[in-house]
């Protein structure tokens, strides 16, 4: 039974889940409830809940004390202890400075002191990795890997005491942990999974299936895996979490996988033939494994974000260094008005960024919110504005933005690593749920409160008197909900007034825009559930669109209370007004876009042409090239047996 064809234990081809069934896999393992209020959330139903973020949130005095003094040691391990060149050249971290981190605490930056760790509140970790990622990405992704995804993270929040004392205090200090869920033919179709935990009589289970881009997996003593736990009697089964010891029998690392970027990410592929795992080692209940998960990605995700506005930092620090530096035409080159908006940009939005970031971190460390919407759309916008960032660095830089660090060193240049910067981020846009899947996810998201009350009005398997009942529950609720999206603070001129204080620009103006969007985005997603209805979810141009205006409005909404923040906590306070008036006005011109995008796009003809390239009606097109690809399947099999390759797994000593 090969990878496209995962015939499990209990008789069921994997490969042959409809789409209903992973729908419904899905939505099984997505948190149902909102007991806590979401700032952007009550955004996508049209309510600007200023309240739930202004006054910007800190950190208690003692959280920042400790962070400080630790991104201070950080600072100089980075500075002394890090080549990056050696890493990029020799695609590896050497073990040396992996074991320099493990004694600086760093891998135990987000573990409880208790278990000895750190103790390090989401705001400083996110600060440490952005830190740590600009002097070395693999290692900023090692890092994160190991402790946002990997073993410390589901046992904060789903371990038992048991559980706790015996694994996180060697994640505090020596052992390296990975997450293992995806599959050859399983990325975010969990329905799939093939991977599969059968229960013996003894207590254990035995792990039997291959996972693909096991990132740290080439070097982890831990791992976190989701496998399936066959349906039996006294067993509930379904996909669920188990801890395990890397080094066990039956388990093979058999590739360390090679990217156009993080030349040194352990990434690999892992085998897992009759592994047995004690039932200890279980995390949660059988059948809570993607809960597990997606739970854990909830925070977990905001370490992606945090590396871009690392990335962000360092980009700004090169355009104004060499545009300064560099002339053309008699004066350098940021003062001509294609590179100065390009350097404007990324200010602007390095500056974003960061608010969007910061404000995420400490509404997740204040736990009042509900975050699962913030935190993704930090991750969307961070993973795709830093790239725009990193692009446009290589323009301002040129021919030199093309060549590499090494290349410009040969020749007796300043060794600048734009173009590995740029290769470097963009897996982020992948990693962790890719563009695609986070603008369905945030889409699923943002309409919950829709269909709570019209879900069934518009589902076509429920009854008439199904319908009926749907029907009523959702004339009460729009009675009420769509009169308010009419009018509201933003068409007042003086709302919001107190972001508009004497001698700074006008941030208030900008929230009242945000108010007012807010409330047409509202419309707008009413509009189209009631166009298309059950068709709304194969609307995916459309619901990328309302979230991507979200995102926007987040951000803008972000750097407004931060530069609020600033201007009564820090020197720089109307520096920091100018930045965000510069990113406010920039965003309102690509919401505005979106808005027209909205109605006016080309995906009814883009879908024809789709299945005009897949039935082959342009294959013509085609002609006139070669094809330098390699002989091979295009998903490798992953047939479950013993591994006929060799270990390449290297725990670091």
């Amino acid at each position: 039974m090969s990878a496209t064809s995962p015939v499990g234990k209990d008789g069921k081809d994997r490969s042959k889940v409809s789409e209903k069934e992973a729908r419904q896999v899905a939505e099984a393992a997505r948190e149902q409830d909102w007991r806590k209020p979401s700032f952007a959330k009550e955004l996508f139903l049209g309510r600007l809940r200023l309240d739930l973020i202004h006054p910007h949130p800190l950190p208690a005095d003692e959280d920042a004390q400790r962070g400080e003094e630790f991104l201070a040691k950080l600072h100089d391990f980075c500075e002394t202890k890090i080549d990056s060149a050696r890493i990029e050249r020799e695609s590896k971290i050497p073990d040396e400075t992996i074991n320099g981190l493990k004694e600086i605490g760093a891998l135990g930056m987000k573990i409880d002191t208790k278990y000895g760790g750190l103790g390090l509140t989401q705001v400083y970790y996110n600060k440490s990795l952005a830190l740590v990622g600009s002097a070395s990405p693999a290692i900023g992704a090692l890092l994160s890997a190991h402790q946002s995804i990997g073993v410390p993270q589901p046992l904060k929040q789903f371990g038992t005491q048991e559980q706790k004392d015996t694994f996180l205090p060697r994640c505090a200090r020596t052992d390296i942990s990975a997450f293992l869920l995806t599959e050859p033919d399983v990325g975010s179709d969990p329905a799939r999974l093939a991977t599969t935990a059968v229960p013996e009589e003894d207590g254990t289970y035995v792990l039997d299936g291959v996972k693909l881009w096991t990132t740290n997996g080439v070097v982890a003593d831990l791992l976190v895996v989701m496998a399936r736990v066959p349906k039996s009697d006294g067993h509930k089964g379904g996909i669920t979490a188990f801890v395990v010891e890397a080094g066990s029998e039956g388990i093979t690392v058999e590739n360390r996988n090679v990217f156009m970027g993080l030349r040194g990410i352990e990434n690999g592929v892992t085998r897992f033939h009759q592994v047995r795992v004690p039932a200890a080692n279980r995390i949660g209940p059988e059948g809570a494994g993607l809960k597990i998960a997606l739970t854990t990605l909830n925070t977990g995700r905001l370490s992606l974000p945090a590396m871009c506005v690392g990335a962000g930092k360092w980009c700004l620090k090169i355009a104004r260094e060499w545009s300064a530096e560099r002339e053309q035409w008699g004066k350098p080159v940021a003062f001509h008005e294609a590179v100065g908006s390009k350097i404007s940009f990324i200010a602007a939005t390095t500056f974003a960024l960061e608010a969007v970031l910061d404000l995420s971190s400490q509404m997740a460390d204040e736990d009042r919110n509900d975050i699962r919407i913030e935190a993704a759309l930090a991750k969307l916008y961070g993973s795709e504005m830093s790239c725009l960032m990193a692009d446009e660095l290589v323009q301002i830089r040129g021919g030199r933005g093309f060549e590499t660090a090494e290349s410009l060193a040969a020749r007796g240049e300043r060794a600048v690593p734009a173009e590995q910067v740029l290769r470097d981020l963009r897996i982020n846009r992948i990693f962790e749920g890719s563009t695609e899947i986070m603008h369905l996810l945030i889409a699923r998201e943002a309409v919950d409160a829709h269909l709570s009350v019209a879900g069934d009005l518009i589902d076509p398997d429920k009854s008439l008197s199904d319908k009926a009942k749907a029907g009523a529950k959702a004339g009460g609720f729009y009675a009420k909900w769509l009169p308010k999206l009419v009018a509201g603070p933003g068409q007042l001129p003086r709302t919001y007034a107190e972001f508009h204080p004497k001698g700074h620009p006008d941030l208030s103006t900008h929230l009242r825009y945000v108010e007012r969007s807010a409330r047409k985005l509202a419309r707008s997603t009413f509009y189209a559930m009631s166009r298309w209805q059950g068709r709304m979810e194969t609307k995916q141009g459309f619901l990328g669109r309302i979230v991507d205006i979200g995102a926007e409005l987040f951000a803008m909404s972000a750097v407004c209370v931060r530069a609020e923040l600033l201007r009564s906590t820090e020197a720089y306070g109307r520096e920091a007004y100018q930045l965000a008036d510069a990113f406010c006005r920039q965003s309102r011109i690509r919401v505005d876009e979106l808005f027209d995008r909205l109605w006016t796009n080309t995906d009814e003809l883009d879908r024809k042409v789709v299945k005009g390239v897949i039935g082959g009606t342009y294959t013509w097109l085609e002609q006139g090239v070669v094809d330098p690809s390699g002989d091979g399947p295009w998903i490798a099999e992953a047939t479950p047996g013993p591994s006929k390759r060799e270990n390449v797994h290297r725990p670091i000593r």
